[in-house]
């Protein structure tokens, strides 16, 4: 090769072009995969990362003088983005041209590996040749040569030829194997540029996905309300939550079975998010009624990260996050210990979380993974107000009745999996230990539930404050062994799995006096011992190419073992010479005959689960898909009677769509567009006067869905919509707090500006989220008002520094972000009235907050 110059221009022009083409047709999935995981992919299909772009290495002029050819050959680790994370040099050709290489190498983008249709971290190797540059003919005596003629290096292509096994030489792919898509309500969102979109918490990452609304009557450390497909799941239990397939629901939860905090999960050690809304994946156990949603954890800035933010309320955040140069993204650790004074009345609230994770290899054909996490919280709680106080000055905007609402938290946890192959037979094996409280003081109704009874000693109206507290320990074990085959010249897989799942747990409800805090009666006591097995077979066959099917079964059965120790609150006819008083258990029958107050009751129930999807396709980047399933959400234990088969409920789900992965003019592009439909046989509706949902009559769901993710050089936009109509079975009327239309969009600009600063490009960053939610049906025939906010942020970088401006609900629109309507008494109106009333909890006003990071030992 005479000139380096000129023959790296006829790589970037034509037979290197022509590689790169070549390559990247060859690799379908990888073509299909740049914004986000395309739900067309067999499950164990691995494509290799393909250069999107190159830029040319300099031949530097220290290596003029020794007139040096040589190869360098570099290693490179490319994370999910695409982005080079890492850079070994593996052959050496000289400190100066190794330093070139590094350099060129640095700036290279790629479509990022894919496994399973959904991109993951791998590892390339990238030669290159470097050839002193040519004299030109006029300077051919000349003993110095120009280095402004040429004197670049010349990259060969890199061997980036589709992987076929995690042992091949030059392509080594990371991440686990994941299961494959169930069709267009399958989304794997990958957070990517988006991550600069303002986000609270790890919750509000759920609003990648379509049809997912977040609410909070309880404050900054309450589990988010989740509306999800026209399901107020409340605080999850209608979504089965998990964090590398770790259960989060809490089940026997008085709250709600089920509830689901993630308020503990870091946002920025999140790496991924599956959110399959549907029960249409074996995989999918208690609470997936309304879908699932399970956290991939990883932390691909390497190195030791610190990050300050602080602005409006006197809210205030410090991250620490690390991760070793030298080990895999899966392997991190971060602390997060947060604060804020509220935006109005008793909105206060403090936390603290870690999180650490160790991902190691099993010699050449498995891996394994250590999990831990650490997280308290404290806080206090606005609640509810009625609307009519507001409108008369009674109450501000951002004002509470009961300061003494609020809360504390906490919940520790450990888990391992390992991951194993032999032969074509692939094992996984995970364990799981969980310990967590919680405690929650609300006030829904004021002064309205304690009433004089005649077993009462007389008394004053107390105040319905409730105190409920939760103690929970649970333990569990999950694995499958995933066998591939090949049949009718295709490839076909089996999956056989099993859940385990036990829960010690202590919880009790009392109210409380509003002048003195102390408790004056005794709603719920209850100690409760609930099991959870389950046995899953899940196959994926391919009749031809384009003709699949992918489904299966799943088996559960539940186990209660309820301890009710205050279960007799009344007596028909008490004795006339030793009442009961204002005890609340009550320890006699009629006529003051004795009985112990607590009663025991155990019962088990099974459920069977059939699922599958039909997919067809691709056929030019469209897929097209068709769903069945049944999911099952097992009831709170104070509805558990002796030997008396479990209500729990049942749900089935029908849904049709169609998906379109690939690239529109060099932007990589995923859409689809879903039509479902949804029936509960028990579902779950809001009771002011408990706190929570209860369980009532069956409701039906029927709606449209669809998203849009796309991906350009210098842009990332995910945009999401959904219809629906939700109705109750028995009066057809719509089914309350659920919004009919919820419009979402997550959009990120960013850039090199082309100045340096010392030799260093500044990167900047415009970010925005919005967010439209249409009217929600609330009880007797009334609607909610409408929700559009708009949060945005912008970002510079420059080498190891960021700094960044945040502004949420940016116009500062005053809105309702729940809204109820029922019959309430906070001694605001004289005299009370019984008619139901308007009542809201309070959106945020326009918070502004500047960040700061500094990254030290990173790439």
């Amino acid at each position: 090769m005479r000139n380096g110059a000129h023959t790296l221009g006829f790589f970037g022009r034509g037979v290197g072009r022509a590689f790169l083409v070549a390559l990247f047709l060859s690799c379908p999935s990888a073509a299909a995969q740049p914004a986000q995981a395309a739900p067309t992919q067999p499950a164990t299909d691995v494509t290799a990362p393909v250069v999107v772009s190159h830029v040319d290495a300099v031949y530097p002029p220290s290596a003029l003088a020794e007139q040096k050819d040589a190869d360098v050959v570099v290693g490179l680790t490319i994370d999910v983005d695409g982005h080079v994370t890492k850079v070994d040099v593996l052959t050496s050709g000289g400190e100066d041209l190794d330093e070139a290489a590094v350099v060129a190498s640095r700036q290279w983008r790629f479509a990022p590996a894919t496994r399973a249709g959904k991109p993951v971290a791998s590892r390339i190797r990238v030669p290159f040749h470097f050839s002193p540059p040519a004299p030109p003919p006029d300077m051919v005596e000349s003993k110095e040569p120009d280095p402004t003629r040429g004197g670049v290096s010349a990259p060969q292509a890199p061997r980036a030829a589709p992987a076929t096994t995690e042992d091949d030489d030059e392509v080594t792919v990371g991440g686990r194997r994941e299961p494959p898509s169930r069709g267009a309500s399958d989304f794997n969102l990958r957070v990517g540029e988006l991550r600069h979109v303002p986000r609270a918490n790890a919750s509000e990452l759920l609003k990648l996905a379509p049809g997912i609304l977040l609410t909070n009557e309880g404050g900054e450390g309450h589990a988010e309300q989740v509306f999800l497909r026209g399901f107020d799941a409340r605080e999850g239990q209608d979504i089965e939550f998990s964090v590398g397939g770790v259960p989060i629901n809490e089940s026997g939860n008085l709250h709600g079975n089920g509830v689901a905090n993630t308020h503990f999960i870091i946002p920025e050690l999140v790496k991924s998010l599956r959110v399959v809304e549907g029960p249409f994946d074996p995989r999918q156990g208690n609470y997936a009624v309304a879908g699932s949603a399970n956290y991939e954890l990883g932390l691909e800035k390497r190195g030791l990260t610190a990050k300050y933010m602080g602005g409006s309320f006197g809210t205030q955040r410090m991250l620490l996050t690390w991760g070793p140069e030298h080990q895999s993204t899966g392997t991190f650790g971060g602390v997060e210990i947060y604060g804020t004074g509220g935006y109005g009345q008793n909105r206060d609230a403090k936390r603290a979380s870690a999180m650490a994770q160790y991902e190691g290899k099993l010699g050449g054909k498995g891996s394994y993974r250590i999990t831990g996490t650490a997280f308290s919280t404290t806080f206090h709680s606005a609640g509810v107000l009625r609307a009519d106080d507001v409108r008369s000055g009674k109450k501000g905007f951002y004002d509470t009745y009961d300061f003494g609402q609020g809360g504390d938290s906490s919940r520790f946890s450990l888990a391992g999996d390992v991951e194993s192959r032999a032969g074509s037979t692939t094992f996984t094996e995970q364990l799981f230990l969980t310990s967590s409280t919680s405690r929650l003081r609300e006030n829904f109704t004021g002064f309205l539930l304690d009433v004089q009874t005649p077993l009462q000693n007389p008394h004053p109206q107390r105040g319905d404050l409730l105190d409920l507290n939760v103690t929970e320990l649970t333990v569990g074990s999950r694995g499958a062994a995933h066998l591939r085959g090949k049949a009718f010249d295709q490839k076909q897989d089996l999956e056989l799995g099993y859940f385990a799942r036990g829960d010690h747990v202590d919880g009790s409800q009392q109210r409380l006096a509003a002048v003195t805090n102390h408790p004056y009666a005794t709603e719920t006591n209850l100690e409760s011992q609930l099991g959870d097995l389950g046995l899953y077979g899940d196959v994926d066959l391919h009749a031809t190419r384009w003709l699949g099917f992918r489904g299966g079964a799943r088996a559960d059965l539940f186990t209660f073992n309820v301890l009710d120790k205050c279960a007799v609150h009344g007596v028909d006819n008490p004795s006339k010479t030793s009442p009961p008083g204002d005890a609340s258990c009550l320890s006699q029958e009629d006529f003051g005959r004795h009985r112990e107050p607590n009663q025991r009751a155990s019962t088990a129930s099974s459920a069977v689960l059939p699922r599958g999807s039909l997919i067809l396709g691709p056929f030019h980047d469209f897929t097209f898909s068709a769903s069945y399933g049944q999911g099952v959400r097992s009831i709170d234990p104070s509805y558990i009677t002796q030997d008396i088969k479990t209500p729990f409920a049942s749900v089935t789900a029908y849904e049709a769509g169609a998906a379109y992965a690939g690239e529109v003019h060099k932007i990589g592009l995923v859409a689809r567009s879903v039509f479902f439909q949804t029936h509960v046989d028990k579902d779950l509706i809001f009771s002011e006067t408990e706190g929570r949902n209860v369980v009532g009559v069956g409701t039906t769901r029927t709606g449209w869905a669809g998203a849009v993710r796309a991906t350009g050089a210098f842009f990332d936009e995910a945009a999401n919509v959904t219809f629906v109509k939700s109705t109750y079975d028995d009066t057809h009327l719509l089914v309350a707090y659920v919004p009919d239309v919820v419009v979402r969009s997550d959009s990120a600009v960013f850039a090199d500006f082309p100045w340096k600063v010392r030799g260093e490009k500044i990167r900047g960053t415009l970010s925005a989220g919005l967010t439209y939610v249409g009217r929600r049906a609330l009880p007797y025939g009334e609607s909610s008002d409408r929700i559009f906010t708009v949060d945005a942020s912008a970002t510079l970088a420059w080498t190891r520094y960021e700094l960044g401006l945040i502004a949420t609900n940016l116009f500062d629109r005053r809105y309702r972000l729940g809204e109820y309507n029922f019959v309430s008494s906070f001694q605001s109106q004289q005299p009370p009235t019984l008619v139901p009333m308007r009542h809201f909890a309070a959106g945020a006003p326009r918070g502004i907050f500047a960040t700061f990071a500094i990254n030290f030992g990173g790439p």
